[in-house]
């Protein structure tokens, strides 16, 4: 019961703290806003995270885990390289679609403190120079066209994380607001995006 009982407050704790992240970034989060935002006091707040850099990790890390395990399976996967892309792009855009604060919330600190981010996200266990190598491997076999491959991996995370980021503006201006249908608009993407994608790269 208490392994239960701690594990929710952690839980809300986190959670809570992901909210005020996004709202105010890291320099101008309180540890008091974010213990009221948990519905808990600040001692117990400091008990699970003796700091604010340290709740900040491991906020930063709980959500980042929802997406490196789709990078690393794509990696290390022996399905054809069309295949891999197909079903990094859908689980992608899904992790996306169920977490919209992501972008946001790694983009407000992207200017902060870039190293810290990067180191963040290699200890993590996401390893970008092996999806580089991938695609090497992958232009090297005569599958994919040859480019930087640098280029062709921004170019993926961008399809994927610029409508998600600027969602707000965009549903303005082309949805009438309306969150609905933004959200098919998204959904149609999935399809979108791989095609585009692979029409433009793969040799056939």
């Amino acid at each position: 019961m208490t392994d239960i009982k701690k594990d929710n407050t952690e839980e809300k704790i986190l959670s809570a703290a992901q909210n005020v992240f996004v709202r105010k970034g890291m320099d101008g989060a309180r540890m008091q806003e974010i213990a009221d935002e948990a519905g808990i006091n600040k001692a117990l707040l400091h008990y699970y995270f003796r700091s604010k850099r340290q709740l900040f990790n491991a906020t930063f890390e709980s959500i980042f885990c929802k997406i490196i395990p789709n990078v690393m399976r794509m990696v290390e996967s022996d399905q054809p390289i069309k295949e891999k892309l197909e079903s990094f792009i859908e689980n992608y855009i899904d992790v996306l679609m169920k977490n919209p604060f992501l972008p946001t919330f790694v983009l407000k600190e992207i200017n902060q403190d870039p190293e810290f981010l990067a180191e963040l996200i290699k200890s993590s266990g996401l390893q970008p120079q092996k999806v580089v190598e991938m695609f090497k491997i992958e232009m090297e076999k005569g599958t994919i066209r040859t480019m930087d491959p640098r280029d062709l991996l921004i170019n993926i995370l961008s399809l994927n994380i610029f409508p998600i980021a600027s969602q707000p503006l965009l549903a303005l201006l082309f949805f009438d607001d309306d969150p609905k249908s933004y959200m098919e608009f998204i959904e149609r993407r999935k399809v979108t995006v791989k095609e585009f994608v692979l029409n433009s790269i793969l040799i056939k």
